[in-house]
């Protein structure tokens, strides 16, 4: 189970995290004013630069131009690109661009907002032309898609999940005391946390404690299923 953090602001606690077995170190490149926790490109670059080889840094924009992007990704040089912005900015056509001038080597993850029945079309719809997908709670009020702390149906994750056709991580509210259902619940290739994992009352410092117990939880929760395959 990969397990994904948003939003370093900085690189000691990045590295730490990393540490503590995060597998995917996440930050926000680039700063539009639109969300918190936005850093500069070459203070995202300090971070990916400072991250042990087998962490994977994962770049959030919410830049909506393809050069835009690609500036980015030539400035951070991160393992994926994970495009935030909401689906009428930035549409399957923009993606289908992005992702054949990307470089080969990284990789594409687009935020599903999970809403309705027909978030799992729409989701199948981005998968066709991204490496992963990114499921997450839409609010109004909240930039982009997700950093509300709120979950949503996981009924329709499942669904996603299923018929995606790529890998797909979960988010949305998780913590370490929902997680397990969550995963129980979804099975997906990954799990991602944001706003749980913050200091109490912040929303740009990260909560090293709170790190620690959500991915004590996801590997306590691997080992339940562990268990339960064996006994079955």
């Amino acid at each position: 189970m990969i397990i994904q953090i948003y939003a370093f602001t900085d690189v000691a606690t990045a590295v730490e995290a990393a540490q503590l077995g995060v597998d995917h170190v996440g930050f926000v490149a680039g700063k539009y004013n639109e969300v918190p926790a936005e850093l500069t490109f070459e203070e995202a670059r300090e971070i990916v630069t400072a991250l042990p080889p087998q962490t994977t840094a994962v770049a959030l924009t919410m830049a909506t131009k393809v050069d835009e992007i690609l500036r980015m990704v030539d400035a951070v040089k991160p393992d994926i690109v994970h495009v935030s912005s909401d689906l009428d900015c930035v549409g399957v056509d923009t993606m289908r661009e992005l992702r054949a001038r990307l470089d080969k080597d990284i990789r594409l993850m687009k935020a599903i907002p999970v809403e309705n029945e027909a978030s799992v079309a729409i989701a199948k719809q981005y998968a066709a032309v991204s490496d992963l997908l990114l499921l997450d709670t839409k609010r109004t009020g909240f930039p982009g898609v997700g950093a509300t702390g709120f979950t949503h149906d996981w009924n329709i994750s499942r669904r996603i999940v299923e018929t995606a056709g790529v890998p797909v991580i979960m988010a949305g509210g998780l913590n370490a005391q929902n997680v397990k259902a969550a995963i129980a619940k979804t099975h997906p290739w990954g799990v991602d946390s944001n706003t749980s994992t913050n200091v109490p009352g912040s929303n740009t410092d990260k909560d090293i404690r709170r790190i620690a117990e959500f991915v004590k939880a996801i590997r306590s929760a691997e080992g339940s299923q562990e268990n339960d395959e064996v006994q079955a």
